[in-house]
C-alpha cells in the first residue's frame, strides 16, 4: 500500500531549478534511500515533503490525502515523523522527558504544566526507549549523551508520533560504523513491524546498499535512476555522476 506519493515536485530558488519534476512513491514497510551528489536536490525534496518548503509545482500525498504545502506541525499531526542531520532534542531534559514531550504532543496533552506532565506517559516512553537501548539512560540529561545515543533518542521521539511515514535526513551522520549499522537495523525492524514507510538520505553507501529496499538517485534536481541495489550499481549514468566519481558525501 502506498503511503507517500510525490508527484512532479518542482522548486526553484532565484530562478535556479533545485528540483525538476520529481516523482516517486514509498510503500508501507518499505525503506527508500534518496541519494545523489552535492546539489542534487535531496534536502529541497525533504523540505517540501515535511512542509518546510512549499513546492512551486506538483503534489505530495500521504495515504492518498493531498498534504502539499501544509505547515510542518499539521504534517506531523497527520503521521509524518522526521529526524535531522543535527539532532533536535531538549538538552536540559532527561532522555525519558524528551520522549514524554513527544508523546504529550502526539496525544494532545502538551498544554499541561510540566510539573504534572512529567508523570504522564512514563510507561509509553520507556517502551520506546527500551528496544533502542536507552532505558538505562532514561534519567540522564540529553545534553550529556554520546552522539550515537542522541541519534537513537531522536528516533524514539519520532516514533512517539506513531508515524505512517518516517523521513530521516542522514540518520547515521557522525556515528561510528558499528553504530550506523545497528541504528538502521532498528529502523528496519520498526518499519517492518509497524508498517512504516521510510525515506532516508545517507552519505554512507554501505548503509544505503545494506539497508534500502529501493534507491532513488537525483542529479541536478532530476531522477536519473531508481531500483534495487544491484540495478543502481549497474547503472552507467549513476556510476558516471555519483558512484564512480569517488563521491562519499551525501550532500544536498
Amino acid at each position: 500500500m502506498t503511503v507517500l506519493a510525490a508527484e512532479g515536485l518542482r522548486r526553484s530558488f532565484a530562478g535556479v531549478a533545485a528540483v525538476r519534476g520529481v516523482s516517486f512513491a514509498v510503500a508501507a514497510g518499505e525503506m527508500l534511500a534518496l541519494i545523489g551528489p552535492n546539489g542534487a536536490g535531496k534536502s529541497t525534496c525533504f523540505n517540501m515533503l515535511s512542509g518546510q518548503l512549499r513546492p512551486d509545482g506538483g503534489r505530495v500525498r500521504l495515504d492518498g490525502r493531498d498534504i502539499t504545502g501544509l505547515a510542518p506541525r499539521r504534517i506531523w499531526r497527520l503521521g509524518v515523523g522526521r529526524t535531522f542531520q543535527i539532532t533536535a532534542t531538549f538538552a536540559s531534559m532527561t532522555v525519558r522527558e524528551n520522549v514524554q514531550m513527544a508523546l504529550l504532543s502526539h496525544r494532545h496533552d502538551i498544554w499541561r504544566m510540566w510539573c504534572a506532565a512529567r508523570t504522564r506517559h512514563v510507561a509509553a516512553a520507556m517502551a520506546l526507549l527500551d528496544p533502542l537501548g536507552l532505558a538505562a539512560q532514561a534519567d540522564v540529561a540529553a545534553g550529556v549523551l554520546a552522539y550515537g545515543d542522541l541519534k537513537r533518542l531522536e528516533l524514539a521521539m519520532a516514533l512517539a508520533n506513531e508515524p505512517r511515514l518516517l523521513l530521516m535526513d542522514e540518520p547515521t551522520a557522525g556515528m561510528a560504523p558499528a553504530e550506523r549499522s545497528a541504528l538502521m537495523r532498528l529502523v528496519r525492524a520498526h518499519a517492518a513491524v509497524r508498517g512504516i514507510a521510510v525515506l532516508f538520505t545517507e552519505h554512507d553507501m554501505d548503509i544505503v546498499f545494506g539497508t534500502a529496499d529501493r534507491i532513488l538517485v537525483l542529479h541536478q534536481g532530476s531522477v536519473i535512476a531508481t531500483g534495487d541495489g544491484a540495478a543502481i550499481r549497474a547503472d552507467a549514468r549513476v556510476r558516471e555522476v555519483y558512484l564512480g566519481s569517488g563521491e562519499t558525501s551525501g550532500g544536498h
